[in-house]
């Protein structure tokens, strides 16, 4: 899948990169589900969606569409054998038992001390908040998925949430099309540049305060 000149499409494919073999992971409505494109097909990712499937495999090609294999989008998948099925409690009763190893959701906000806002826009007609809230305290790892300014152009990386949260101090790394963020205990941390961003890019676009420290 390429990635060139579309800023979803980068941020899928370097959140692609955070994911570990073995790890169970979630993905929420939107960027998250590009992720599958950008994984190679012996991953051993193990992907998991709220509505009832662990070992989700890639969006089916002509003749594979099964009406009753969807995401929590509602978008038809595949089964990777040996998936399996459950209902929507025992999905969550995983989520609440720490039993996902990574989230991986949208966000509207991030904070400096990582909360996140991911929900609502007050005076907007916006659904619900649907799993985020227990996704993101539930798995252990939270990567936030998201473009680096609003439609309007307002930053979305800012020192503190003004929209409302869905969890305090939860992400632990945050991706755009320009950077990764890690939420650190002392802050957030600069830690890589994409697709030829520049430092002064980033700061434009970033209104939350920040060191720099990047990976090599």
């Amino acid at each position: 899948m390429s990635r060139v000149g579309d800023p979803k499409l980068v941020i899928a494919e370097r959140a692609a990169r955070e994911l570990r073999e073995g790890e169970v992971v979630n993905l929420g409505i939107g960027i998250p589900n590009l992720i599958p494109g950008f994984l190679a097909a012996d991953a051993e990712v193990l992907i998991h969606t709220e509505n009832g499937l662990l070992g989700v495999g890639p969006r089916p090609g002509e003749g594979e569409l099964d009406p009753d294999l969807i995401d929590a989008a509602k978008q038809p998948v595949t089964a990777l054998p040996g998936a399996a099925y459950f209902d929507s409690a025992e999905s969550f009763a995983m989520i609440r038992g720490g039993h996902v190893d990574v989230a991986v959701l949208g966000a509207l906000q991030v904070s400096a001390r990582g909360d996140v806002a991911n929900w609502a826009v007050p005076g907007r007609d916006v659904l619900g908040v649907g799993g985020a809230m227990d996704l993101v305290v539930g798995a252990r790892r939270v990567i936030v998925t998201m473009t680096a300014v609003s439609s309007s152009g307002e930053p979305k990386v800012v020192p503190e949430c003004t929209l409302p949260l869905t969890a305090r101090a939860a992400a632990d790394t945050i991706v755009t099309e320009l950077c990764v963020f890690r939420v650190e205990e002392g802050g957030l941390v600069l830690a890589e540049l994409l697709g030829g961003t520049t430092l002064d890019v980033v700061a434009a676009a970033t209104a939350a305060p920040y060191s720099v420290e990047l990976e090599p």
